[in-house]
């Protein structure tokens, strides 16, 4: 338990924590709506015409609960239910057709519209996404604290991938104008935490006592230092003296626990035993320096080190493989390429202030310019977006918010459709339309409830994959002085609510300035992804799921509000004074769910559930990052192509 009661923590003071609903606000905790924001509540009580179509709509700015927020997943999962939302309705045929339809508006849906452009500038398309806002995972979180704006990733963080963008990729960043390592080299603020380093805070209900250990040794949480380095961290932590020396050993002392076995045979090995059991059974560590390690992995693949194959954690660096002498390259079981593997490649990686929601912002404003200003990749960031433009019904591209499709029919036998009726509910009224073609670019679970008629292999390939759950939170402090008294910008909390906890990457671009000096509010952002350590990877990922959908605000609040306290109690942090305002991203289907050959089956090419799940159906075709089994933007990219070229073949 806390040492802190809510009042020292701060859970009443009145910051702009206001969750919403289809655009009307429902208050938590007694808090008020963000004055950056002041029309956005009145704009769906504006009378006829949807919420985004009023003044004053701009989801960016909402605070409180956000990713998939209240209102955005509920009628879905009453079609999972068997329960067609606004049960006893007949939808109302909004007599709309269009050459194309897309459901789910994220850089997928996007992208398929844009390539869908390239083809027939004159097409019609229509995206309708379940969301208030567009881009999907690539969401934008905006503050304004002081008059000044402060711009976070509510979602997908960057241009980045284990493996060389692809050429169809490449060359939609490139028509976008997105130059990822000249941005970075531009942008990039690197001087401002220099003096900074990363640091670990072990929590007492895991290591027995609240303690900062800092620098953490060669300025990183994964590896690194020299001995002495890893001797004067290991003394500031509350590790058992047996731990201590198990972590030293591990992290500094060269060992080839396959003594005798080829570099193929090892990796052979360490595909099929988790890190956690080579930590256990082949290095022998203690068992108390497990938790040091478990979280090492949360942030690419959603679990720990319990479901992670140790062949993985050498990819990523992890320590005790430094004297198997492995050899570069993937391992040689049929269809097994380590997660995180890459071969060289060019730097192609760079952080927008928001994350890939710039992307997102720039093929929107590329297909309906009058909803920005601005005209390349850097005057995008600060651009006003205006949300009444998006929907007009003399516009090539419309773009439909808060509408959850809950039906995607063919008009006759498949075969021989030659057109899609859609069927979609918002503000709880259920609405048709129609199109010559569709692409869903949506979840790939939902898809079977969507069209039942899909082919019975289908449906359960697109069931197999579980995304991962995950939360990006923001939080808006009035200052970093704490951060700065204890040397830190970076601190893993491998056994707390939020796994890590940093001060958010300096990057100046297209007239946004992002903080340089302690005096000046920030945002710290905040990493849990909620899973089950003991079972396989796909269950955790259902156990996650379920604990993200059940915890209120006030649960993430309290978390948040004592996990800050805790962490920079030395530095003089006051979480009561010094919050002023906080956004959860709250993400219980996230990334995509990426094989995992410790568990999953080795496919035959052709054979694995993504292949055969985003197979063509009539006039129907799937476009999303989990038809790629990758959960980055590229791949998102990657699959909208293909789904359009098959639909255009026909």
């Amino acid at each position: 338990m806390s040492e802190f009661d809510d009042k020292k923590l701060g859970m009443d003071r009145r910051i702009t924590r206001r969750d919403f609903l289809n655009g009307v606000a429902a208050g938590t905790g007694g808090a008020v709506a963000s004055s950056a924001f002041p029309s956005f509540a009145l704009a769906a009580l504006a009378g006829p015409g949807a919420a985004q179509d009023q003044p004053g709509y701009y989801p960016p700015a909402l605070t409180g609960l956000r990713g998939s927020h209240a209102g955005s997943f509920e009628a879905a999962h009453s079609v999972r239910d068997g329960k067609l939302p606004a049960k006893g309705q007949e939808p109302s045929d909004t007599w709309e057709t269009y050459d194309l339809v897309i459901v789910g508006g994220g850089i997928s849906g996007l992208a398929a519209a844009h390539f869908w452009r390239a083809k027939n500038p004159q097409a019609r398309i229509l995206i309708l996404d379940n969301h208030d806002d567009f881009g999907g995972h690539a969401k934008r979180n905006e503050f304004r604290s002081g008059g000044s704006m402060l711009l976070a990733n509510g979602g997908t963080w960057a241009i980045e991938s284990p493996f060389p963008y692809s050429n169809t990729a490449r060359a939609l960043m490139d028509e976008l104008g997105i130059q990822p390592a000249a941005l970075a080299a531009k942008c990039y603020r690197n001087n401002v935490y220099k003096h900074l380093s990363s640091g670990v805070f072990f929590d007492r209900e895991t290591f027995g006592a609240d303690r900062l250990a800092a620098p953490a040794p060669g300025g990183r949480r994964d590896g690194g230092g020299k001995p002495e380095e890893w001797k004067n961290f290991l003394e500031k932590t509350p590790l058992s003296a047996e731990a201590r020396q198990d972590v030293l050993r591990l992290e500094t002392e060269p060992a080839d626990y396959f003594p005798g076995l080829t570099s193929d045979e090892k990796k052979d090995r360490l595909s099929r035993i988790s890190y956690k059991d080579f930590l256990l059974k082949v290095v022998k560590v203690h068992n108390d320096a497990v938790p040091y390690y478990q979280s090492r992995t949360h942030g690419l693949f959603g679990v720990g080190i319990d479901a992670v194959p140790a062949l993985d954690c050498w990819v990523l660096g992890q320590p005790g493989f430094h004297g198997l002498n492995l050899e570069r390259g993937p391992h040689p079981r049929m269809g097994y390429t380590p997660r995180g593997f890459a071969a060289p490649k060019e730097p192609y990686e760079f952080h927008y202030p928001d994350g890939n929601a710039t992307i997102a912002r720039m093929l929107v404003r590329r297909m309906i310019p009058a909803a920005a200003p601005g005209h390349d990749a850097e005057d995008i960031v600060a651009a006003k977006f205006d949300y009444s433009q998006l929907d007009k019904h003399d516009s090539a591209v419309r773009i439909r918010l808060s509408s959850i499709v809950v039906e995607v029919k063919q008009a006759g036998e498949a075969a021989r459709s030659k057109q899609v009726d859609v069927t979609y509910v918002r503000d709880e009224q259920l609405a048709s339309v129609h199109g010559k073609n569709v692409i869903l670019a949506c979840w790939n679970m939902i898809i079977p409830y969507l069209c039942p008629e899909l082919p019975e292999k289908q449906k359960v390939a697109l069931h197999y994959g579980v995304k991962v759950p995950l939360v990006y939170t923001s939080v808006e402090i009035r200052n970093w002085e704490a951060f700065e008294k204890l040397g830190v910008h970076s601190i893993a909390c491998p056994g707390m609510y939020h796994y890590e906890m940093n001060l958010d990457l300096p990057v100046d671009i297209g007239g946004y300035q992002s903080p340089k000096t302690p005096d000046q509010p920030i945002l710290v952002r905040l990493e849990r992804t909620p899973c089950l350590p003991g079972l396989p990877e796909r269950d955790q990922h259902r156990a996650g799921r379920g604990d993200l959908l059940s915890a209120s605000f006030t649960t993430f609040e309290r978390n948040i509000r004592d996990q800050l306290a805790r962490v920079l109690s030395k530095g003089g942090f006051d979480p009561a004074q010094d919050i002023t305002a906080i956004t959860v991203n709250r993400w219980p289907h996230g990334y995509s769910y990426e094989y995992n050959y410790f568990v999953d089956p080795e496919w035959p090419a052709g054979e694995s559930p993504c292949e055969i799940g985003r197979k063509r159906f009539g006039r129907i075709a799937i476009a999303n990052s989990h038809a790629g089994a990758a959960a980055y933007t590229d791949s998102a990219m990657d699959q909208s192509w293909p789904a359009v070229e098959e639909l255009h073949s026909t």
